[in-house]
């Protein structure tokens, strides 16, 4: 059991670290440091999108703007974060 909760956790936290990536990538694109007419920028972007957008699409539905903010990346990244606690505490 023990093993298994090491690897979900594991996915939890790569996934709190592509939430992460996917919202400085928008900003850099937003302030326009990271142009996303370069290939690599677009194609990282396409990616992190996708990995991240399904997720974050029913908390921005939830959750409005705030100021021309979006808050959704940081309320996933603190639910991610509730999981991986609560997982924890289930093991032992």
């Amino acid at each position: 059991m023990y093993s298994l909760a090491w690897l979900v956790d594991t996915v939890l936290r790569l996934y709190i670290w592509i939430v992460i990536a996917a919202a400085v990538l928008s900003w850099l694109v937003a302030f326009n440091v990271a142009n996303p007419r370069n290939r690599f920028v677009y194609v990282l972007g396409d990616i992190l999108n996708r990995l991240t957008e399904p997720a974050l699409r029913p908390i921005r539905r939830i959750v409005p703007l705030v100021g021309g903010l979006d808050l959704s990346p940081l309320v996933l990244i603190l639910l991610l974060a509730f999981a991986r606690r609560l997982l924890w505490e289930y093991v032992y």
